[in-house]
Protein backbone atom coordinates (compact mmCIF):
# COMPACT_ATOMS: atom_id res chain seq x y z
CA UNK A 1 0.00 0.00 0.00
CA UNK A 2 2.82 2.41 0.93
CA UNK A 3 4.62 1.73 -2.34
CA UNK A 4 1.49 2.62 -4.34
CA UNK A 5 1.22 5.94 -2.51
CA UNK A 6 4.90 6.75 -3.12
CA UNK A 7 4.73 5.81 -6.81
CA UNK A 8 1.37 7.45 -7.55
CA UNK A 9 2.69 10.90 -8.63
CA UNK A 10 5.16 9.42 -11.13
CA UNK A 11 2.65 6.80 -12.30
CA UNK A 12 -0.12 9.33 -12.98
CA UNK A 13 2.36 11.65 -14.76
CA UNK A 14 3.42 8.84 -17.11
CA UNK A 15 -0.20 7.76 -17.65
CA UNK A 16 -1.30 11.31 -18.56
CA UNK A 17 1.69 11.77 -20.87
CA UNK A 18 0.84 8.49 -22.60
CA UNK A 19 -2.81 9.50 -22.94
CA UNK A 20 -1.93 12.91 -24.45
CA UNK A 21 0.25 11.33 -27.14
CA UNK A 22 -2.26 8.57 -27.93
CA UNK A 23 -5.09 11.09 -28.31
CA UNK A 24 -2.93 13.42 -30.38
CA UNK A 25 -3.16 16.25 -27.85
CA UNK A 26 0.63 16.27 -27.83
CA UNK A 27 2.18 16.05 -31.28
CA UNK A 28 4.58 13.40 -32.46
CA UNK A 29 6.51 13.55 -35.73
CA UNK A 30 7.96 11.12 -38.22
CA UNK A 31 11.43 11.66 -39.65
CA UNK A 32 11.87 12.42 -43.37
CA UNK A 33 13.56 9.01 -43.80
CA UNK A 34 12.89 5.56 -42.29
CA UNK A 35 13.92 5.20 -38.63
CA UNK A 36 14.63 2.28 -36.31
CA UNK A 37 14.43 2.93 -32.56
CA UNK A 38 16.31 0.88 -29.96
CA UNK A 39 15.19 1.57 -26.40
CA UNK A 40 13.81 0.27 -23.12
CA UNK A 41 11.42 1.16 -20.31
CA UNK A 42 14.02 0.80 -17.55
CA UNK A 43 17.04 2.72 -16.32
CA UNK A 44 20.23 1.45 -17.98
CA UNK A 45 21.82 -1.95 -18.26
CA UNK A 46 19.68 -3.64 -20.92
CA UNK A 47 22.31 -3.47 -23.68
CA UNK A 48 21.05 -0.71 -25.97
CA UNK A 49 24.42 0.02 -27.56
CA UNK A 50 25.35 -3.58 -28.50
CA UNK A 51 21.84 -4.08 -29.89
CA UNK A 52 22.16 -0.85 -31.87
CA UNK A 53 25.40 -2.28 -33.26
CA UNK A 54 23.64 -5.57 -34.07
CA UNK A 55 20.99 -3.72 -36.07
CA UNK A 56 23.69 -1.72 -37.86
CA UNK A 57 25.38 -4.97 -38.89
CA UNK A 58 22.04 -6.32 -40.08
CA UNK A 59 21.30 -3.21 -42.17
CA UNK A 60 24.78 -2.75 -43.65
CA UNK A 61 24.93 -6.43 -44.64
CA UNK A 62 21.47 -6.52 -46.21
CA UNK A 63 20.70 -6.09 -49.91
CA UNK A 64 18.20 -3.34 -49.03
CA UNK A 65 20.59 -1.01 -47.18
CA UNK A 66 24.19 -2.12 -47.84
CA UNK A 67 24.78 0.62 -50.42
CA UNK A 68 22.70 3.32 -48.74
CA UNK A 69 23.76 5.99 -46.24
CA UNK A 70 23.05 4.60 -42.78
CA UNK A 71 23.16 6.99 -39.82
CA UNK A 72 22.87 6.74 -36.03
CA UNK A 73 21.41 9.42 -33.79
CA UNK A 74 22.01 9.43 -30.04
CA UNK A 75 21.55 11.96 -27.27
CA UNK A 76 25.24 11.75 -26.34
CA UNK A 77 24.76 11.35 -22.59
CA UNK A 78 27.19 13.40 -20.43
CA UNK A 79 28.94 15.02 -23.39
CA UNK A 80 30.42 18.50 -23.02
CA UNK A 81 29.22 19.83 -26.38
CA UNK A 82 25.75 21.18 -27.13
CA UNK A 83 23.29 20.93 -29.98
CA UNK A 84 23.76 18.79 -33.06
CA UNK A 85 27.21 17.30 -33.58
CA UNK A 86 28.58 14.79 -36.05
CA UNK A 87 30.72 12.33 -34.08
CA UNK A 88 34.36 12.31 -35.09
CA UNK A 89 35.70 8.78 -34.52
CA UNK A 90 39.07 10.29 -33.71
CA UNK A 91 37.47 12.64 -31.19
CA UNK A 92 36.88 12.32 -27.46
CA UNK A 93 34.20 10.72 -25.32
CA UNK A 94 33.93 14.05 -23.51
CA UNK A 95 32.86 15.78 -26.71
CA UNK A 96 30.37 13.20 -27.98
CA UNK A 97 29.63 10.66 -25.25
CA UNK A 98 31.26 7.27 -24.81
CA UNK A 99 28.61 5.15 -26.55
CA UNK A 100 28.22 7.26 -29.74
CA UNK A 101 32.01 7.39 -30.02
CA UNK A 102 32.23 3.61 -29.60
CA UNK A 103 29.74 3.13 -32.45
CA UNK A 104 31.59 5.60 -34.68
CA UNK A 105 34.89 3.77 -34.10
CA UNK A 106 33.40 0.34 -34.85
CA UNK A 107 31.36 1.46 -37.88
CA UNK A 108 33.43 4.00 -39.84
CA UNK A 109 31.06 3.65 -42.82
CA UNK A 110 28.13 4.88 -40.70
CA UNK A 111 27.52 8.54 -39.87
CA UNK A 112 26.96 8.93 -36.12
CA UNK A 113 25.49 12.13 -34.69
CA UNK A 114 24.32 13.38 -31.31
CA UNK A 115 21.46 15.77 -30.57
CA UNK A 116 19.24 16.05 -27.51
CA UNK A 117 16.41 17.15 -29.85
CA UNK A 118 15.83 13.94 -31.84
CA UNK A 119 13.33 15.56 -34.23
CA UNK A 120 15.86 18.23 -35.14
CA UNK A 121 18.68 15.66 -35.33
CA UNK A 122 16.75 13.53 -37.82
CA UNK A 123 15.99 16.59 -39.95
CA UNK A 124 19.68 17.51 -40.10
CA UNK A 125 20.77 13.95 -40.95
CA UNK A 126 18.13 13.62 -43.66
CA UNK A 127 18.92 17.05 -45.13
CA UNK A 128 22.41 18.24 -44.07
CA UNK A 129 21.93 21.48 -46.05
CA UNK A 130 19.79 22.66 -43.13
CA UNK A 131 22.91 22.70 -40.94
CA UNK A 132 24.32 25.69 -42.78
CA UNK A 133 21.57 28.07 -41.66
CA UNK A 134 20.26 26.52 -38.42
CA UNK A 135 21.08 28.52 -35.27
CA UNK A 136 21.12 25.36 -33.15
CA UNK A 137 23.88 23.89 -35.35
CA UNK A 138 26.23 26.89 -35.43
CA UNK A 139 28.73 25.12 -33.19
CA UNK A 140 28.62 21.87 -35.16
CA UNK A 141 32.29 21.03 -35.75
CA UNK A 142 31.71 19.03 -38.95
CA UNK A 143 28.87 19.85 -41.32
CA UNK A 144 30.14 17.57 -44.11
CA UNK A 145 27.54 14.79 -43.85
CA UNK A 146 25.92 12.84 -46.69
CA UNK A 147 22.12 12.77 -46.52
CA UNK A 148 20.96 9.73 -44.56
CA UNK A 149 18.70 7.14 -46.18
CA UNK A 150 17.87 5.51 -42.85
CA UNK A 151 18.50 6.49 -39.20
CA UNK A 152 18.95 4.19 -36.20
CA UNK A 153 17.87 5.94 -32.99
CA UNK A 154 19.83 4.90 -29.91
CA UNK A 155 17.70 5.10 -26.72
CA UNK A 156 14.72 7.02 -28.08
CA UNK A 157 11.70 4.92 -27.06
CA UNK A 158 10.75 7.43 -24.34
CA UNK A 159 11.19 10.33 -26.76
CA UNK A 160 7.52 10.48 -27.77
CA UNK A 161 7.87 13.57 -29.98
CA UNK A 162 9.51 11.32 -32.58
CA UNK A 163 7.63 8.28 -33.83
CA UNK A 164 9.92 5.63 -35.27
CA UNK A 165 8.97 3.40 -38.17
CA UNK A 166 10.23 0.32 -36.30
CA UNK A 167 10.75 0.13 -32.52
CA UNK A 168 12.79 -2.45 -30.63
CA UNK A 169 12.41 -2.49 -26.84
CA UNK A 170 14.87 -4.38 -24.63
CA UNK A 171 14.12 -6.19 -21.37
CA UNK A 172 16.92 -7.44 -19.08
CA UNK A 173 16.57 -11.15 -18.29
CA UNK A 174 18.00 -10.49 -14.82
CA UNK A 175 15.47 -7.76 -14.02
CA UNK A 176 12.28 -8.40 -16.01
CA UNK A 177 9.76 -5.62 -16.30
CA UNK A 178 6.93 -7.58 -14.70
CA UNK A 179 8.98 -7.98 -11.50
CA UNK A 180 10.10 -4.35 -11.34
CA UNK A 181 8.57 -1.12 -10.02
CA UNK A 182 8.55 2.48 -11.19
CA UNK A 183 11.20 4.94 -10.09
CA UNK A 184 12.22 5.72 -7.37
CA UNK A 185 11.42 2.35 -5.79
CA UNK A 186 12.43 0.36 -8.85
CA UNK A 187 14.14 0.72 -12.21
CA UNK A 188 11.15 1.42 -14.47
CA UNK A 189 11.19 4.83 -16.15
CA UNK A 190 8.06 4.18 -18.21
CA UNK A 191 4.83 2.23 -17.91
CA UNK A 192 5.26 -1.53 -18.48
CA UNK A 193 2.24 -1.54 -20.79
CA UNK A 194 4.23 0.48 -23.31
CA UNK A 195 5.96 -2.76 -24.32
CA UNK A 196 2.88 -3.45 -26.44
CA UNK A 197 3.72 -0.37 -28.55
CA UNK A 198 6.98 -1.95 -29.73
CA UNK A 199 7.32 -3.79 -33.02
CA UNK A 200 9.76 -6.22 -31.39
CA UNK A 201 10.63 -6.96 -27.76
CA UNK A 202 14.00 -8.56 -26.99
CA UNK A 203 14.83 -10.26 -23.69
CA UNK A 204 18.57 -9.63 -23.38
CA UNK A 205 21.41 -11.50 -21.59
CA UNK A 206 19.52 -14.80 -21.78
CA UNK A 207 21.78 -17.46 -20.21
CA UNK A 208 20.48 -20.67 -21.78
CA UNK A 209 18.48 -22.36 -24.48
CA UNK A 210 14.77 -21.63 -24.62
CA UNK A 211 11.85 -24.03 -24.87
CA UNK A 212 8.30 -23.34 -26.05
CA UNK A 213 6.91 -23.20 -22.51
CA UNK A 214 9.44 -20.56 -21.41
CA UNK A 215 8.68 -18.44 -24.48
CA UNK A 216 4.96 -18.59 -23.72
CA UNK A 217 5.58 -17.66 -20.08
CA UNK A 218 7.74 -14.65 -21.00
CA UNK A 219 5.18 -13.46 -23.55
CA UNK A 220 2.36 -13.72 -21.02
CA UNK A 221 4.29 -11.97 -18.23
CA UNK A 222 5.39 -9.12 -20.52
CA UNK A 223 1.98 -8.76 -22.15
CA UNK A 224 3.23 -9.13 -25.72
CA UNK A 225 2.58 -11.64 -28.50
CA UNK A 226 4.98 -14.54 -29.01
CA UNK A 227 5.48 -13.48 -32.63
CA UNK A 228 7.26 -10.25 -31.69
CA UNK A 229 9.25 -11.63 -28.74
CA UNK A 230 12.95 -12.48 -29.21
CA UNK A 231 15.85 -13.52 -27.01
CA UNK A 232 19.55 -12.64 -27.24
CA UNK A 233 22.72 -13.47 -25.32
CA UNK A 234 26.05 -11.67 -24.87
CA UNK A 235 29.05 -12.99 -26.79
CA UNK A 236 32.41 -11.86 -25.43
CA UNK A 237 35.12 -11.38 -28.06
CA UNK A 238 38.94 -11.59 -27.70
CA UNK A 239 40.51 -8.78 -25.69
CA UNK A 240 42.13 -5.83 -27.45
CA UNK A 241 44.74 -3.41 -26.08
CA UNK A 242 43.29 -0.01 -25.23
CA UNK A 243 46.55 1.83 -26.00
CA UNK A 244 48.95 1.41 -28.92
CA UNK A 245 51.77 0.32 -26.59
CA UNK A 246 49.72 -2.47 -24.99
CA UNK A 247 51.69 -5.64 -24.22
CA UNK A 248 49.75 -8.75 -25.31
CA UNK A 249 51.69 -10.94 -22.85
CA UNK A 250 49.53 -9.59 -20.01
CA UNK A 251 46.49 -11.37 -21.50
CA UNK A 252 48.04 -14.66 -20.35
CA UNK A 253 48.34 -13.56 -16.73
CA UNK A 254 46.21 -15.66 -14.33
CA UNK A 255 45.30 -12.54 -12.32
CA UNK A 256 43.08 -9.66 -13.40
CA UNK A 257 42.09 -6.19 -12.20
CA UNK A 258 38.66 -5.16 -13.49
CA UNK A 259 37.69 -1.48 -13.96
CA UNK A 260 34.11 -0.66 -14.91
CA UNK A 261 31.88 2.39 -15.18
CA UNK A 262 28.73 0.66 -16.41
CA UNK A 263 25.27 0.05 -14.98
CA UNK A 264 25.63 -3.71 -14.40
CA UNK A 265 29.08 -5.32 -14.29
CA UNK A 266 27.96 -8.64 -12.78
CA UNK A 267 27.74 -10.68 -16.02
CA UNK A 268 31.15 -9.45 -17.19
CA UNK A 269 32.78 -10.25 -13.84
CA UNK A 270 31.27 -13.75 -13.86
CA UNK A 271 32.55 -14.34 -17.38
CA UNK A 272 36.09 -13.23 -16.50
CA UNK A 273 36.09 -15.30 -13.31
CA UNK A 274 35.97 -18.40 -15.50
CA UNK A 275 39.48 -17.68 -16.84
CA UNK A 276 41.07 -15.33 -14.32
CA UNK A 277 41.35 -14.68 -10.63
CA UNK A 278 39.72 -11.24 -10.32
CA UNK A 279 41.95 -9.80 -7.58
CA UNK A 280 40.36 -6.33 -7.64
CA UNK A 281 37.23 -4.77 -9.09
CA UNK A 282 37.14 -0.97 -9.23
CA UNK A 283 33.47 -0.24 -9.85
CA UNK A 284 32.20 3.24 -10.77
CA UNK A 285 28.77 4.62 -11.76
CA UNK A 286 27.57 4.34 -15.35
CA UNK A 287 29.33 6.80 -17.71
CA UNK A 288 31.72 7.79 -14.92
CA UNK A 289 34.32 10.33 -16.08
CA UNK A 290 37.64 8.96 -14.89
CA UNK A 291 40.06 11.36 -13.21
CA UNK A 292 43.36 11.53 -11.38
CA UNK A 293 42.01 10.01 -8.17
CA UNK A 294 40.65 7.03 -10.12
CA UNK A 295 44.03 6.53 -11.79
CA UNK A 296 45.66 6.62 -8.37
CA UNK A 297 43.36 3.83 -7.15
CA UNK A 298 44.09 1.80 -10.26
CA UNK A 299 47.83 2.39 -9.93
CA UNK A 300 47.72 1.20 -6.32
CA UNK A 301 45.99 -2.01 -7.44
CA UNK A 302 48.61 -2.51 -10.17
CA UNK A 303 51.47 -2.08 -7.70
CA UNK A 304 49.84 -4.59 -5.35
CA UNK A 305 49.45 -7.04 -8.28
CA UNK A 306 52.44 -6.34 -10.57
CA UNK A 307 51.74 -9.17 -13.04
CA UNK A 308 47.97 -8.67 -13.31
CA UNK A 309 46.09 -7.76 -16.46
CA UNK A 310 43.82 -4.69 -16.31
CA UNK A 311 40.51 -5.24 -18.11
CA UNK A 312 37.74 -2.78 -18.89
CA UNK A 313 34.73 -2.47 -21.19
CA UNK A 314 34.64 -0.97 -24.67
CA UNK A 315 32.78 2.16 -23.66
CA UNK A 316 34.95 2.65 -20.54
CA UNK A 317 38.03 2.49 -22.75
CA UNK A 318 36.73 5.51 -24.71
CA UNK A 319 36.85 7.56 -21.50
CA UNK A 320 40.27 6.27 -20.47
CA UNK A 321 41.59 7.42 -23.85
CA UNK A 322 40.53 10.98 -22.93
CA UNK A 323 42.92 11.00 -19.97
CA UNK A 324 46.42 12.41 -20.19
CA UNK A 325 49.62 11.21 -18.50
CA UNK A 326 48.45 7.65 -17.89
CA UNK A 327 51.41 5.72 -16.41
CA UNK A 328 53.10 3.16 -18.67
CA UNK A 329 52.37 0.45 -16.09
CA UNK A 330 48.64 0.94 -16.83
CA UNK A 331 48.91 1.59 -20.58
CA UNK A 332 50.81 -1.64 -21.22
CA UNK A 333 48.38 -3.91 -19.40
CA UNK A 334 44.97 -2.30 -20.03
CA UNK A 335 42.73 -4.28 -22.42
CA UNK A 336 39.12 -3.84 -23.45
CA UNK A 337 36.62 -6.68 -23.84
CA UNK A 338 34.50 -6.22 -26.99
CA UNK A 339 31.02 -7.72 -26.95
CA UNK A 340 28.39 -8.60 -29.52
CA UNK A 341 24.85 -9.79 -28.98
CA UNK A 342 23.40 -12.72 -30.86
CA UNK A 343 20.08 -14.50 -31.04
CA UNK A 344 19.71 -17.89 -29.37
CA UNK A 345 19.16 -19.66 -32.70
CA UNK A 346 19.85 -18.93 -36.40
CA UNK A 347 16.12 -19.34 -37.06
CA UNK A 348 15.24 -16.58 -34.58
CA UNK A 349 17.87 -14.30 -36.12
CA UNK A 350 16.41 -14.83 -39.59
CA UNK A 351 12.87 -14.16 -38.31
CA UNK A 352 13.99 -10.87 -36.76
CA UNK A 353 15.91 -9.92 -39.90
CA UNK A 354 12.87 -10.59 -42.10
CA UNK A 355 10.58 -8.66 -39.74
CA UNK A 356 12.67 -5.49 -39.59
CA UNK A 357 13.58 -5.42 -43.29
CA UNK A 358 10.02 -6.06 -44.46
CA UNK A 359 8.72 -3.36 -42.09
CA UNK A 360 11.18 -0.80 -43.44
CA UNK A 361 10.18 -1.55 -47.02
Amino acid sequence: MIDRIILFPYSITLALRDLFYRKGWKKSYRAPVPTVCVGNVTVGGTGKTPHTEMILRLLTQSDDWAYKNVAVLSRGYKRKTRGFQKVDRFGSAGAFGDEPLQIAVKFPQVNVAVDKDRVEGCQFLADPALLQSAKSARKCMDKNIPAADIIVLDDAFQYRRLRADFSVVLVDYNRPVHKDMLLPLGGLRDLPRRLSDADAVIVTKYPQQLDVWERQTWAKNLGVSREKLYFTRINYLPMKPVFDDGDNRFVYSPRLILVTGIAKAGPLKRYLSGSYEVVKHLSFPDHHRFGKSDLAKLMAAVKANPTALVATTEKDSRRFLDLKNIPDEIRQRMFEIPIEVGFLTPEEEEQFRSLILSSLR
